[in-house]
């Protein structure tokens, strides 16, 4: 959502392109966007120049609602926030890692994807991985004029 949100001025954005930036495997972006596109942060966009694109502003959204959409647990707890941690009770410091818990997804309530874009070190890095992706392209286009000779 992040890589989304940073270069979401130059229209949709495709999956593909976030693959090679990210270092993620396609099908695992391709599993995360369908979450995403359910929770309606993201809309696709089909056809030549196609891709995804934010549904609302990137101060609308929160990083807890995108760690929410693609069910990523923010539990701390060591029974997954069951209270069956010690011999199918609650143990001394479930509600200490519980607390903690709850603390962590309100600090990233308070954080939006503008707030992240709006980071000079987080800029600094998208440019490093701009880079690859134009080295990742400059080597598809001498592969496909070595084919052709």
């Amino acid at each position: 959502m992040l890589d989304l949100a940073l270069h979401s001025d130059q229209g949709p954005v495709s999956l593909a392109d976030i693959s090679v930036r990210q270092g993620i495997s396609l099908s695992y972006l391709e599993q995360l966007f369908a979450r995403l596109r359910q929770f309606k942060l993201v809309k696709s966009v089909r056809g030549p120049g196609g891709g995804y694109q934010l549904m609302g502003s990137t101060a609308e959204i929160s990083v807890a609602q995108v760690v929410d959409a693609v069910s990523e647990s923010l539990d701390a707890t060591r029974c997954e926030g069951k209270g069956n941690c010690h011999e199918g009770e609650v143990c001394l410091t479930h509600h200490l890692w519980e607390n903690l818990s709850e603390q962590i997804h309100r600090f990233l309530s308070d954080i939006t994807l503008a707030d992240l874009v709006a980071r000079k070190d987080i800029r600094a890095v998208s440019e490093r991985q701009n880079l690859r992706l134009r080295s990742a392209h400059s080597d598809d286009s001498h592969i496909a004029v070595n084919e052709i000779s």
